[in-house]
């Protein structure tokens, strides 16, 4: 047997107060008048026997319980295997408050199993050890050492977090904290489920770091969870059928049955209908949604599933414009047809724009831009698409026939896209439509009837010994390309291989081609607000706002939360960072001040990380973590303070101290009170 703190067994010196009261006690002696001295002499023999062991019984029990409390305080045990570590600690917990702990474990959240276990690891060590209490959250006030006191009210205060950190970053701060320590002595422990895609292991740097794994597992392993949402058209419109993808994902490795799926919008609930999800397996569904006012709109997408649920309901915001803005860049006098097929699509505004006095600054303005039959491209105009089609602005490009190659393919070679050769006349006719790719897609209710295709009557043929990356939209029936489209950035480049004049093409008295494909060019704009962002995910996000001048400060109003985002103005272009600022899931809106108008809508939704509930076993832990850390098993009532104690100390002795001494000033006290002399 040892003591952890040996130094108190000094005062065992005290047990000589009890033996020296007793023994003055001893001394006193008391007159007694008797009128028959005959039996003076047998009586008082007996009586000092009597009185003599009763006394001596009453100073030993005295001095065992005296005994036994200086040796609680000394905190005697049993050795373990390992050597005990004397002296005080710094201990680190990191408790995982991750959405996945919110699963039952037995008849409690596994979050509050683990705040269990960490406060009994807490008070398993002494009131003079510095301990540290982490979270996902990283927060800055658990970036220090606490008192026992304070690391208990940290430890209350925990709640279910939308974070979620990796474990070799926990490591990290857990190091940092404790290097800060003034004690020898290192501990870190981790409480949580282990999940694999967070559990990411990386052996400490600190050697003489102990590392105490200590798993806890639910009950049930059942999750389905939406996993993304979007839009089938870059740019909503007013009025159209505007179908939403929406992909749900079965994380087990049974099949899910019925699963109910419904769409809230417009302050009404529209159930869409149930899903059957295989094993393992992710399922795609198609909603079409009507949008019946121009402005922003809010929805959610909702299954039901439980016990996990944070990731069972999606929040979308989508604006629809009021019209869509076109610029048509002529040499000189307009095409008809092309003003004339922009004027026959709703909600579309065309304007006719020549190169000569183009203002470049208003083309960001601008959805969608065509270039008809210009001759040429110069240097400033070239420069201002390439960068208005990198921000997420669509360029169709109808060549003249006595353009100037060196200028044409000059501008091709920024995107890049491949360049011309020269222009040759002859008829050919186009015999293959990629009915596979946006533009075209849903266009044609019988894709193999006989459509009407495009005759030219002279085209531009590509090179293709560079390294762009074409996709063809229409061929010639050689196989050449007709139509050709390249993603530059958030945007797209779309080059037809023919003048637009009905002297080399009849493009345009083919309504059936012409009016659907400047439609879709026009609304497959990169540029339009993404409809959901991800919690925690470090985004810019953006939107359009009135000139103003530098000084206005914005700032979004949220579910029970109103921040002021650090923020970038860039022309009328609001730029937001919001790291970590966003605590729950929901539609944030963007004010100027209190009470105004909402000038944009962002949709935030929990990470769906945690929605894959694979967890790492016991025996894969090990294997994991190698002798480098301990895994901490025990069963979910076992009382952690003991565990720890026993683990830090061996086998604790001191309760029984505390037992023996209360045992035997008991039995003192029925001694004085039942043995009478």
């Amino acid at each position: 047997m040892q003591f952890l703190f040996p130094a108190f067994l000094f005062a065992l010196a005290s047990l000589a107060i009890p033996i020296i009261i007793h023994l003055f006690y001893f001394r006193r002696y008391k007159k007694v008048y008797f009128t028959n001295v005959r039996f003076l002499r047998e009586v008082k023999e007996e009586t000092s026997a009597r009185s003599k062991l009763r006394n001596w019984l009453v100073l030993l029990m005295r001095c065992l319980a005296i005994a036994f409390l200086i040796f609680a305080f000394a905190q005697p045990f049993i050795p373990s295997g390992s050597d005990v570590t004397q002296g005080s600690k710094d201990v680190s917990i990191f408790i995982d408050n991750s959405f996945s702990m919110g699963a039952l474990s037995q008849d409690v959240p596994l979050i509050e199993e683990a705040k269990r276990r960490a406060r009994d690891i807490v008070e398993a060590y002494s009131v003079d050890d510095r301990f540290q209490i982490l979270t996902n959250d990283l927060e800055g006030r658990h970036q220090r050492l606490v008192s026992q006191e304070e690391a208990l009210a940290f430890i209350d205060e925990i709640a279910l977090s939308p974070a979620v950190k990796p474990l070799n970053q926990v490591l990290v701060r857990q190091e940092q904290a404790l290097d800060q320590g003034s004690n020898d002595t290192k501990v870190a422990f981790w409480i949580s489920d282990f999940q694999k895609n967070i559990t990411v292991w990386e052996t400490p740097k600190d050697t003489a770091l102990q590392l105490n794994l200590i798993p806890l597992q639910a009950v049930q392993e059942r999750n389905i969870s939406i996993d993304s949402v979007w839009m089938e058209s870059p740019v909503p419109m007013l009025n159209q059928p505007n179908n939403l993808i929406i992909q749900v994902k079965n994380w087990t490795d049974e099949e899910a049955e019925n699963v109910r799926l419904t769409l809230r919008h417009e302050g009404q609930v529209m159930p869409v209908g149930t899903l059957t999800i295989p094993p393992q397996t992710a399922v795609k569904d198609t909603i079409s949604m009507q949008l019946p006012h121009v402005g922003w709109h809010e929805a959610e997408l909702q299954i039901t599933d439980y016990p996990i649920q944070f990731d069972d309901l999606y929040h979308i915001a989508l604006q629809v414009a009021e019209e869509v803005r076109v610029a048509i860049i002529n040499a000189s006098a307009e095409n008809e047809f092309l003003t004339a097929a922009f004027k026959s699509i709703p909600y579309f505004q065309a304007e006719n724009l020549t190169s000569q006095n183009l203002d470049y600054s208003r083309l960001p303005g601008y959805q969608f831009i065509v270039l008809n039959e210009l001759p040429d491209l110069s240097s400033g105009l070239s420069f201002a698409l390439k960068e208005y089609v990198e921000n997420g602005g669509n360029v169709l490009v109808f060549p003249s026939a006595g353009a100037s190659l060196e200028s044409y393919n000059s501008f091709f070679a920024a995107f890049p896209a491949n360049p011309f050769t020269a222009f040759e006349k002859g008829e050919r006719t186009v015999g293959q439509v990629n009915t596979e790719e946006f533009i075209f897609r849903d266009v044609f209710e019988n894709k193999s009837a006989n459509l009407r295709l495009p005759v030219t009557q002279g085209n531009f043929f590509w090179n293709r010994s560079g390294t762009a990356a074409e996709e063809t939209l229409m061929s010639y029936r050689d196989g050449s390309s007709f139509l050709a489209k390249y993603q530059v950035g958030q945007g797209h480049l779309y080059v037809i291989a023919a003048p637009l004049s009905e002297e080399y093409n009849n493009m345009t008295r083919n309504a059936e081609i012409f009016i659907p494909m400047l439609y879709k060019m026009a609304i497959s704009s990169g540029r339009g607000q993404k409809i959901a962002y991800t919690i925690g995910d470090d985004e810019v996000i953006s939107a359009d706002v009135p000139v103003l001048g530098s000084e206005v400060v914005y700032q979004l109003d949220g579910p029970g939360i109103e921040f002021i985002p650090a923020q970038r103005i860039t022309g009328s272009r609001l730029f937001l960072t919001v790291s970590n600022e966003i605590p729950t899931a929901g539609i944030y809106r963007l004010k100027r001040q209190q009470g105004e108008e909402t000038l944009a809508e962002f949709a935030f939704n929990y990470n769906r990380k945690e929605s894959n509930l694979a967890y790492y076993t016991l025996s894969e832990l090990r294997e994991l973590v190698g002798d480098r850390a301990s895994i901490i098993e025990a069963a979910a009532r076992a009382n952690f303070e003991v565990i720890i104690g026993e683990r830090n100390q061996g086998v604790v002795l001191w309760r029984w101290c505390l037992v023996f001494a209360l045992l035997f000033l008991a039995i003192e006290q029925l001694l004085l009170r039942f043995w009478r002399v």
